[in-house]
């Protein structure tokens, strides 16, 4: 079977070729480290994770780069409030970003870049443009001339004129045109800044993410990915700056997610209607966040509410529940065969899910009818281990390809509480009734249920 990707660009499903056979470049555009991220942000990132993990899964070779923008106005800000220069503000952020995005299984990219790091890329992609006659230098400023590229406005589906009549450009005397947009800003009085062959200054925001895919990637990539929001100005002047440049087709495929509503709007850090996802992680597992966010196929809003977030630790624990009850029969049952379980149907159906753009909201429905069946192969009251390696590997199989088994930090407290159940096991058997309730009581303030079975003990979390 082979995928399918909605293409921003064209509007429709396409079937997914990559440029190099058996490669995918991938460029996801990464945080501006300002503050701690919010749900909404975290979005792309899982959904991002969940499609290169896809590819790999699939035999693809993933070149997966997301940057980190380390320097803009807001991050300028924060400094001054927080008394920080604005390196150490994106220093003290991006560490946690890293923390928030390891809770949610994000793993990290091939390269992480940082525009600070990169600005010698970036003032060359600014001098190319220049000397094509894309670009013009105004006082300081240097602007892309939106009327020399013939395809502006193809990715969000608008015209120069449209634009300008719906005030989406930012108005400036410096322009030539209202649409062109800044690709470096001469420096402001006590602000950091670099030198430049139009004096000191700063990158635009835009031409950080072209020169650092180009860096990275190459002229020419696969897909180019974020948040719906980025589709216009940020991933229109990408591509119209890029594409002028190297007069190729800059990225295959553009995917974008949609949002994450709070109280049916979209979460902001401007207007304050956001959770952070640190937050969200005192209250609820990173995995169970993650389930929720792979629960609604991408490209459909999610509308967070604490009823989404505790129907989607529900709707896990039926999963991890099933995986206990499966590890727990195999330890007593007797040898026998898997054929009794079709491994091929349900692959099939994961499969058709997430090459159907990478639907992980049906991949999540495949997984529930395997742990249905599961579960009623369990309630038989002889069972063969042949079957219950089967149905366990399945399920295992597909929530490493969505990230969501156990996490590897789990390991350690997995084995304290079979030692804890040991002991208190041994306690009942030497009738120390003192000592297992003990036992018990200290499982309960871990958060860990005892449940008393004709098999033994079995143990899971609240």
């Amino acid at each position: 079977m082979s995928i399918q990707v909605y293409n921003s660009l064209t509007r429709q499903k396409e079937l997914f070729q990559s440029i190099e056979p058996g490669k995918v470049k991938m460029y996801v555009c990464g945080p501006t480290v300002y503050n701690y991220f919010h749900i909404g942000n975290a979005r792309p990132f899982v959904v991002f994770d969940m499609i290169r993990r896809y590819f790999e899964y699939k035999g693809y070779e993933v070149n997966y780069v997301q940057n980190f923008t380390d320097v803009d106005d807001k991050i300028i800000k924060r400094g001054h409030e927080e008394g920080l220069t604005p390196q150490e503000v994106a220093d003290k952020y991006i560490d946690s970003y890293f923390a928030d995005a390891d809770a949610l299984h994000v793993r990290r990219a091939t390269a992480h870049p940082r525009v600070t790091e990169e600005m010698r890329e970036i003032i060359e992609f600014i001098e190319d443009l220049i000397q094509r006659g894309h670009a013009y230098e105004s006082q300081g400023d240097v602007y892309f001339d939106t009327t020399t590229f013939e395809g502006y406005g193809k990715l969000s589906g608008q015209t120069l004129e449209n634009l300008i009549a719906g005030a989406r450009v930012e108005v400036s005397d410096l322009k030539r045109n209202q649409t062109d947009f800044a690709l470096w800003k001469s420096a402001k009085a006590g602000e950091i800044a670099w030198d430049s062959p139009w004096g000191p200054g700063r990158p635009g925001w835009h031409i950080e993410c072209s020169a650092m895919s180009m860096k990275y990637l190459g002229e020419q990539i696969d897909i180019h990915g974020g948040g719906v929001d980025l589709t216009f100005p940020h991933h229109e002047n990408e591509l119209a700056q890029t594409e002028a440049c190297t007069h190729k087709p800059f990225a295959t495929y553009w995917m974008h997610n949609a949002f994450v509503n709070l109280g049916n709007e979209k979460m902001s850090k401007s207007t304050g209607n956001f959770l952070t996802a640190r937050d969200l992680l005192q209250k609820y597992d990173g995995t169970v966040l993650r389930f929720l966010l792979l629960s609604a196929h991408y490209r459909n809003p999610v509308n967070f509410s604490e009823e989404l977030a505790e129907n989607a630790k529900a709707g896990y624990e039926r999963i991890t529940t099933a995986l206990l009850n499966l590890k727990h029969r195999l330890e007593s049952a007797p040898a026998g065969h898997a054929d009794t379980v079709d491994a091929d149907k349900y692959r099939t159906a994961f499969e058709a899910a997430m090459n159907d753009d990478f639907n992980s909201a049906d991949a999540i429905t495949a997984i529930f009818d395997l742990v249905s069946d599961a579960n009623v192969y369990l309630r038989s009251e002889q069972v063969e281990q042949g079957a219950l390696q089967a149905y366990l590997q399945l399920i295992e199989e597909f929530l490493d390809v969505l990230a969501l088994g156990p996490a590897d930090e789990d390991a350690g407290l997995d084995a304290q509480v079979e030692a804890l159940i040991q002991e208190r096991n041994d306690a009942r058997k030497s009738k120390n009734w003192g000592r297992a309730d003990e036992i018990r009581d200290e499982l309960t303030a871990m958060g860990i249920v005892l449940e008393d079975t004709p098999q033994g003990v079995r143990w899971r979390r609240k």
